[in-house]
């Protein structure tokens, strides 16, 4: 199997999507980009590059939910008939099924409460939602997968990995070749931002501690390579794992000095100490950030909440301490 980088810029999020294409017994795409006449082209064009059309895709997999990387996934399965592949826990939202998608904003309000946004920004966010909503494109019908699944693809398979944290149903896709095993990693690892965890899918009970767990599967497997949603390949995801891990116990720590000027705080006043004032989509993601920070912490006995306030203990410090040690 040979495998393409096919990069589709975007002004929309972080910029810089990975599409990969799979060439052997059979085409697949990992991930789409966003749901825009330029991306679509981009995309078309890179298919041309290696003498395809978008008619020659047998497979489509999805990492997760977010328009950045499943906006073009229903145009794409019209024209080419592709299975298109996802996790059990984002499909409904990536289908769009009408009840599943009133359920996730009920919940986003209700972190919007409990975080303490503003009325002001929660009206911004709210309206950045609303012009977004064409970048998901049209949905597409899929066959549900998780943890574990084997997925032929001509003459290779892929293996499911499930790498929660970012979303609930985020999934990366593990196969072997001569040189070893290599992941199309997605947002579960990227090699200059970190994925956002608590803003980015409000469903994740335990996000930090979900995706804490995904980086230590990462480390465990050993791949030899990482091919991530954004920008390069990652050569070394064991390190880049740790490196992640290591940033956020430099961002728990952070919120805990920011709670020490504080009798007690919400998530909306932590992320303002951390991240400054935010817009678009950044509203959502700072207090979430925030959140599944404080939220972390407070399960772990690091912190106290009452009411969506948090403050430390006498013995804040060490417990932090304790805590990341247990994963590293």
């Amino acid at each position: 199997m040979i495998v393409d980088a096919i990069q589709l810029s975007n002004t929309e999020f972080e910029g810089k999507n990975n599409a990969y294409l799979l060439r052997g017994d059979e085409i697949a795409l990992i991930d789409t980009g966003v749901s825009t006449p330029q991306t679509e082209n981009a995309l078309r064009t890179g298919l041309a590059g290696h003498g395809l059309t978008v008619a020659d895709l047998d497979h489509i997999f999805l990492t997760h939910l977010h328009e950045d990387h499943i906006g073009l996934a229903g145009t794409l399965q019209r024209e080419s008939g592709a299975t298109v592949h996802a996790h059990s826990a984002d499909a409904p939202l990536i289908e769009r099924n009408s009840e599943a998608v009133d359920q996730f904003r009920k919940t986003q309000h209700k972190f919007f409460d409990r975080w303490g946004m503003p009325t002001t920004a929660r009206r911004e966010l709210l309206s950045f939602f609303k012009h977004h909503d064409e970048l998901r494109g049209e949905p597409a019908d899929l066959i549900t997968r998780t943890d574990g699944d084997v997925i032929t693809v001509g003459d290779q398979q892929l293996t499911v990995v499930h790498t929660p944290g970012h979303t609930a149903g985020h999934i990366s896709y593990a196969y072997e070749d001569e040189d070893g095993t290599a992941l199309f990693a997605g947002d579960a690892l990227l090699p200059h931002y970190t994925p956002n965890v608590g803003g980015a899918d409000v469903r994740v009970s335990h996000p930090l501690e979900s995706y804490l767990t995904t980086l230590s599967r990462i480390q465990d497997a050993e791949f030899e390579r990482a091919y991530p949603g954004h920008r390069h390949v990652i050569t070394d995801p064991a390190a880049r794992a740790q490196e992640i891990i290591n940033h956020h116990h430099e961002r728990s720590q952070r919120v805990i000095e920011v709670l020490n000027d504080y009798t007690a705080a919400d998530a909306w006043t932590v992320s303002a100490e951390l991240f400054g004032d935010l817009n678009g989509v950044h509203i959502l993601h700072g207090p979430g950030e925030a959140y599944a920070h404080l939220h972390h912490l407070t399960k772990n006995g690091v912190l106290t909440e009452d009411n969506g306030a948090y403050a430390t203990k006498s013995d804040t410090k060490h417990r932090l301490k304790e805590l990341f040690n247990n994963i590293k």
